[in-house]
């Protein structure tokens, strides 16, 4: 294999992993990390030939080696890019939250939940039979190009230093409207109507008369009659009809309200039921499209790695290790440069 001139180690960079549905990206950052501060590819061997003989060598201080983050949070259902930033890189990882992304996502139509996707709760459910194909591409003209947002009253942003959340659960008045925020939807397509033909179902969790109160509340102070109860009956003898959406949007855009609004335009409820990240500025899920796109890490090589890290190949590197390097964009090393191979 020929070598190639790069920083001496140990690395600074960023690389994107796969990020599977169902973990939370900080317990996928955690492993990650206890495999990035064991590794000679970013951590000096100095310091971890100190560390080996030590009883807790692998405990905090261990973990500490190596300043890790992520670039831009994705919730537990969603699956696809996340952008991991190793020492230096850290600091290039605001870059990923303000970049054009690329997402695919399913909808449910007939049912709203808290968090506007499946993991959430029913607030209210709504007739859905009235929906076609043609009437949801008409409707998403709407959602093209610059739009304002109302991020969920059930989120961790926070108001008076108080997360939303608490004031839908308590019942608490906000102090004032959720302030809106102007995002950029540079392209939305419905490129799949599934109709009825799916296993998707509305969460089984469903909100109390109390909970549906206690939020009505909330909203009321702020919000001409908000919609929290349930319409007439929507119940049908077949399941809710879905369809699926690709867009591309700027940052600080949140999928799970293009779906809960659009779900309001159609006259319906809609919640998110599949979400996958395609494209997080230049990492992709997908074949590069140039020489400057990197492809994701696959997360079943972290998952082989927790297990047992293996031996390392003909230059000394383990699969995963191998697996981050070829993916890897340097930020910053060394002045010194050595031969990689």
């Amino acid at each position: 294999m020929p070598k190639v001139t790069s920083p001496r180690l140990p690395l600074s960079g960023l690389f994107a992993i796969y990020k599977p549905s169902g973990p939370t990206s900080m317990s996928v950052l955690e492993d990650i990390k206890k495999l990035i501060c064991q590794s000679p590819l970013f951590v000096e061997r100095e310091k971890l030939e100190t560390q080996q003989g030590r009883r807790h060598g692998k405990g905090k201080r261990a973990k500490d080696r190596v300043k890790i983050g992520q670039g831009g949070t994705l919730d537990p259902l969603a699956d696809g890019v996340l952008v991991i930033g190793v020492g230096k890189g850290t600091k290039r990882l605001n870059e990923f939250l303000d970049c054009v992304k690329e997402y695919h996502t399913t909808a449910l139509l007939g049912c709203e939940t808290d968090s506007y996707d499946s993991e959430g709760a029913q607030v209210r459910v709504a007739p859905w039979r009235h929906i076609t194909k043609e009437v949801v591409e008409t409707m998403l003209e709407r959602f093209r190009g610059e739009i304002y947002q109302t991020p969920p009253i059930f989120s961790a942003l926070k108001m008076d230093g108080k997360p939303l959340y608490e004031y839908a659960r308590s019942g608490t008045p906000l102090p004032r409207p959720i302030e809106k925020r102007k995002v950029i939807v540079h392209s939305l397509e419905l490129v799949s109507w599934l109709g009825s033909d799916h296993n998707y179902r509305w969460p089984e969790k469903q909100f109390t008369i109390g909970e549906k109160e206690a939020m009505a509340k909330a909203l009321g102070s702020v919000e001409k009659g908000p919609v929290v109860g349930d319409e007439p009956d929507p119940t049908s003898d077949r399941p809710p009809a879905a369809f699926a959406l690709s867009m591309k949007v700027s940052g600080g855009t949140y999928v799970r309200s293009i779906v809960h609004d659009l779900g309001h335009a159609l006259g319906s409820a809609a919640h998110v039921v599949t979400l996958t990240r395609l494209r997080q500025g230049r990492f992709t899920t997908e074949a590069p499209e140039s020489e400057q796109d990197k492809s994701c890490v696959p997360w079943e090589v972290f998952e082989r790695a927790k297990e047992n890290e293996g031996e390392g190949d003909e230059s000394g590197y383990r699969e995963w290790e191998r697996e981050v390097l070829d993916r890897f964009d340097i930020v910053e090393g060394k002045n010194q440069t050595q031969d990689v191979p």
